[in-house]
């Protein structure tokens, strides 16, 4: 039944599905997804992680401290936190309240330093800002999660300090293990796979999870045994108590081994685990029943529902008049009313819709809620600073470009220790003024569909064997130089960003001898320039191509043998690989590669020529007096005007 629109309050809708009959289909079954009634997904939060990674650092335990970036408090560690300190505090008020304080500032790029650091004398006009500890720390702390839980389908890196698991798969598993008559279905059953599972045991909650109560305004820590009694156990019950132990091994092996502690929300989705991980912090889990969904979700203000905050969530309080979840439940809307929500709030009023619905429906059949598995490094990389001391003359922007190389330096290599055939396609540098909000934007907007105010260059980043940061500050430099040109009077840069994109793995017997492919025929050995063909032909390919190629897997006849020449059929002549290659390995399958990247390119070179034949321009037959007009070219603006318009703007 789709409810209909009312504007303020009206009756609202009950939870209909807390207690879903569950049969042998649904636990012999394994693709169910988001609607598997035994599904149990949990969010594990680490507590205070900025702060506790100082701590670990330093070999702080208990001692009141905060970490700062610049003149803003970013994070408070549990001890600072009793003497009322928030983030929201400037730095006199939290020494004022606190004066054994400790205050640590981020670590922090300088020019000349390859390693971001904890310097003494720090200045936002020439340091950048590095989060890349706190980074490694919490692919640690990931790591330990898909190590000690192997069989949980997905980790999703929710934020730096927080990871959605679902548990769903290992938890069928320990069911089926734990309770074996579950996986046959009995021959007696009356439905057969349809069957409703048997009773379940009471479930044994153990000491280490908290329960919200089912019981509304009841504590948690005074659940009585009577209402755990009388409420009646289900086999979701006993697949969350399942969970609950799993994720508590792994949350004390994290502390143990990292020194981080973490605090879990254990649920039926995604939605509710969020919102319950922070129930009883620091150091704790807690489990949501299905059955203490009410009494949790109705009183809760709507605006901490994720996205559901900031203007949006005043827009839509204001539309509804609501302010709780409870209240959102008499404020039905149907799909006329999304239809009038995308009018005012854009393309994301079918979001909104389904927000709604999903607080009011079934609380199990929001799309967004399914797990999605992340690429196991990420395609781009970007280092950005925001300039108080705005770049004024061309002169200084090496300055910030080496700091910027020093921090994607530090990134890449740190990406590659794991996957050492990663490398970026091409280097990008922005240059701008304005908000670093707009300009960010910008970045985006350049990046997805090429239109920002942000100027910017890029170019392939070259392949070498080190990434350092000498290597990426020459490229980045020598986009400066194009971006800015000769302009020698004043501009204005006040943020600027450089980046890679394109991050993907290579083959890797191209890190081996790609350097000397690169700069040297593979037919004759003999150096030549970027991009010349055969016979001095320019033939013109395409970066894709060229990538193509590169990568393209072994053929049967040559793969694993150590054959070093090949025969054109076109041409009818026979190609060897050049002694300097020969003597770089002697291994067959990195041999068998350049030889199959020397076909490539000789094939290349034929299609090159057939392409200027079909190209080539129809002229009179011999005896003709009229020439052949050449054809016109564009006649190209400077923009060197644009440039210095752009750069001078205020």
């Amino acid at each position: 039944m789709i409810p209909t629109h009312r504007k303020g309050k009206g009756k609202a809708q009950d939870f209909d599905d807390l207690d879903p009959v569950i049969t042998y289909r649904h636990i012999l079954q394994n693709n169910l997804g988001t609607r598997d009634p035994l599904r149990v997904v949990a969010l594990c939060d680490s507590d205070a992680f900025y702060a506790a990674c100082e701590m670990v650092r330093l070999g702080v335990t208990d001692k009141p401290l905060i970490v700062l970036q610049w003149e803003g408090i970013i994070a408070v560690n549990y001890p600072a936190r009793k003497f009322g300190i928030t983030r929201f505090h400037k730095l006199k008020d939290a020494k004022e309240r606190c004066p054994e304080l400790m205050i640590v500032h981020v670590a922090t790029y300088k020019e000349g330093e390859a390693e971001p650091g904890y310097w003494d004398k720090i200045d936002s006009r020439t340091h950048k800002v590095s989060l890349d500890y706190y980074r490694r720390e919490s692919a640690k702390v990931l790591a330990m999660f898909k190590e000690r839980l192997p069989d949980a389908e997905i980790a999703e890196k929710a934020s730096i300090d927080e990871a959605f698991i679902d548990f769903t798969k290992p938890v069928r598993q320990a069911l089926l293990h734990k309770y074996p008559f579950l996986s046959q279905i009995p021959p007696d059953a009356p439905d057969g796979a349809d069957t409703p599972l048997p009773p379940p045991p009471l479930s044994n909650w153990g000491t280490n999870s908290h329960l919200v109560p089912i019981i509304p305004n009841a504590d948690s820590e005074t659940t009585s045994e009577e209402e755990l009694q009388s409420t009646p156990s289900t086999w979701h019950d006993v697949a969350l108590q399942l969970a609950a132990e799993m994720m508590h091994k792994v949350r004390v092996d994290i502390a143990t081994k990292l020194g981080y502690t973490t605090s879990a929300g254990i649920a039926r989705n995604k939605f509710l685990a969020k919102l319950c991980a922070s129930y009883r912090k620091p150091y704790s889990q807690t489990i949501l029943r299905n059955q203490a969904i009410p009494s949790y979700l109705k009183p809760l203000e709507f605006q901490k529902i994720r996205f559901l905050g900031g203007k949006l969530g005043e827009a839509l309080a204001k539309e509804y008049d609501v302010s709780t979840v409870a209240d959102l439940l008499y404020a039905s809307i149907d799909y006329s009313a999304a239809e009038e929500l995308q009018t005012k709030f854009g393309e994301s009023a079918l979001w909104v819709y389904e927000i709604l619905r999903y607080a009011e429906i079934s609380l199990n059949d929001f799309q967004p809620d399914s797990l999605r598995e992340k690429s196991p490094f990420n395609k781009s990389m970007l280092a950005a600073k925001a300039l108080h001391k705005p770049i004024t003359k061309a002169a200084d922007g090496p300055h910030w470009i080496r700091v910027l190389a020093a921090e994607l330096a530090l990134r890449l290599n740190d990406a590659r220790r794991e996957r050492p055939n990663l490398w970026p396609k091409t280097l990008v540098l922005h240059a701008g003024h304005g908000k670093i909000v707009v300009f960010l934007l910008s970045l985006v907007l350049s990046l997805l569909v090429g239109y920002g105010t942000a100027r910017s260059k890029q170019a392939p980043f070259p392949f070498a064997q080190e990434v350092t940061v000498d290597v990426i500050a020459a490229a980045g430099n020598k986009l400066w130089k194009e971006l800015v040109g000769n302009v020698t009077g004043h501009i204005k840069v006040t943020n600027i960003s450089l980046g890679f994109t394109g991050i993907e793995t290579t083959d890797a017997s191209q890190q081996s001898i790609a350097g000397f492919l690169a700069g040297t025929s593979t037919v004759t050995g003999v150096k030549r320039r970027s991009g010349e063909g055969e016979n001095g032909s320019s033939p013109k390919r395409s970066h894709r191509d060229t990538q193509r190629a590169r990568s393209r897997p072994l053929s049967p006849t040559s793969a694993g043998q150590n054959v070093t020449s090949f025969a054109c059929s076109e041409c009818h002549k026979t190609f060897s690989l050049s002694p300097k290659i020969l003597s770089l390995t002697s291994d067959a399958r990195e041999r068998s590669q350049a030889l199959d990247a020397m076909k490539d390119e000789h094939s290349d070179f034929h299609f090159a020529q057939s392409v200027a034949r079909e190209v080539e321009p129809v002229v009179k037959r011999v005896g003709s007096s009229k020439k052949v007009e050449p054809a016109k070219t564009e006649k190209k603006e400077s923009t060197l005007k644009g440039i210095e318009k752009f750069f001078n703007r205020t």
